[in-house]
């Protein structure tokens, strides 16, 4: 797909339900009793990946548009699949099933494309294993394909090495079965959404300062969950705005839950000219519409304890910097080299391509900030992000810019060209 230069993006955007939430919402309903309905669910390809592996389970899930209806039965109620379980592309679906699947009383196997089995399952599969979780790496290198041997579990106190909402959630979800309470203590806060959801299903988990604590349960109970637009997916607006000139965009009804608001701060702290209206809560979730202008940006550091706020939005941040004066710093970025692609090396070679001044570390990228892009042949890797970050790259750069493997946004975006469209109109 081939972008080229733009200017005066005005208009309102809705942006699809949230990916983590919407994962969510199918798990822990098939693992309740009776009906939980979900509206705003993000149709994308990782998502619908969680409901087709429930399903192979025995869970009836009917889905009309955004509006999602799962037919819980139960912590129990779930029956050997048939066949592999298929994740596709998404690490979000891995990492959280197999923390279910680890106290079943079935066996399975886990597999998906060729990114998830490049993508580290150790952090998961350490910490099961000490709750007594029988699991193997089909090809030995700690990765999927994994086989699951259903194993009764114990409550452990787990010390996370890495800031990981996956993790967390993972060892949270084989808690509730576990035979004792279950802790995971992390070294920054990660995002709280399975916190926030099971209590509303009916967990009994308590959180005090990066320490969230679980106990066993007998039932869950089904809910009503409206999913709020995903920030993550907003941010291509929010950049977009900023440094497209003569642009005012507004983005409704975006979650703003204080674990994943780090673009709010970084761009304020950038100069950034962003607002929020309409704040409001939606079932726990902290929700809100946010304005962005056209601005005279500055360099800054992103370090530290905002960087689980922000992981999957460093990216779009990078271009974002491009576009400020001076120097901008990212740093203790680690994770971004175990996503969808390694976004570190993805980031540096594209934007280098595009005339960009930028150069990688070991945990980041330092940028230095140019304004003027020039248009590439970009790889995206096959990596959803990567893909509408560069869409939005080539609407402010010179010449063409082409992405390869644009189709890939339908991993979090289905309808993310559609929405560009109608903003440079």
């Amino acid at each position: 797909m081939e972008f080229s230069r733009k200017k005066g993006l005005h208009g309102e955007i809705t942006i699809p339900g949230d990916k983590s939430i919407s994962h969510r919402s199918i798990m822990f309903g098939a693992i309740s009793n009776g009906l939980t309905e979900v509206s705003n669910f993000l149709t994308g390809a990782d998502c619908l990946s969680t409901i087709d592996c429930f399903r192979k389970m025995g869970i009836t899930i009917d889905v009309t548009g955004s509006h999602v209806l799962v037919h819980g039965k139960g912590l129990r109620g779930l029956t050997a699949p048939k066949e592999i379980l298929d994740v596709g592309n998404s690490g979000t679906t891995t990492r959280l099933i197999t923390g279910i699947l680890a106290a079943q009383h079935f066996d399975c196997t886990l597999d998906g494309d060729s990114s998830i089995r490049k993508r580290p399952m150790r952090r998961i599969i350490s910490p099961l294993e000490e709750m007594g979780a029988s699991i193997q790496s089909l090809s030995g290198n700690d990765c999927a394909p994994l086989s699951i041997h259903g194993q009764a579990l114990k409550g452990i106190q787990y010390n996370s090495p890495v800031a990981s909402a996956q993790v967390k959630s993972c060892i949270l979800l084989a808690g509730l079965y576990a035979d004792g309470k279950t802790s995971v203590t992390e070294p920054e806060h990660s995002r709280n959404h399975t916190e926030l959801m099971l209590r509303s299903f009916g967990a009994e988990l308590t959180t005090n300062g990066k320490t969230a604590v679980i106990s066993p349960a007998n039932e869950l109970y089904g809910q009503k969950i409206q999913v709020p637009g995903d920030i993550s997916s907003a941010v291509y607006w929010v950049v977009a705005g900023l440094i497209t000139p003569d642009s005012e965009i507004t983005i409704r009804n975006v979650g703003l839950n204080p674990t994943r608001d780090g673009i709010i701060e970084v761009c304020r702290q950038m100069n950034g000219q962003i607002s929020i209206s309409n704040e409001h809560t939606e079932g726990g979730e902290k929700v809100g519409n946010i304005t962005v202008k056209t601005s005279d940006l500055k360099g800054t550091t992103i370090e530290g304890s905002v960087i689980p706020r922000l992981i999957d939005e460093l990216p779009t941040m990078a271009l974002l910097a491009c576009f400020a004066e001076g120097d901008t710093v990212i740093k203790d970025a680690q994770e971004l080299k175990v996503k969808e692609s390694d976004r570190i090396a993805v980031m540096v070679e594209n934007l280098t391509k595009m005339g960009a001044d930028v150069e990688g570390t070991d945990d980041g990228m330092i940028i230095h900030g140019t304004s003027k892009l020039k248009g590439a042949v970009i790889d995206s890797k096959l990596d959803h992000r990567i893909a509408m970050t560069f869409a939005i790259a080539g609407i402010n750069a010179d010449g063409i810019t082409k992405v390869e493997g644009a189709e890939c946004v339908n991993i979090s975006y289905p309808s993310f060209y559609e929405d560009l469209d109608m903003l440079t109109k």
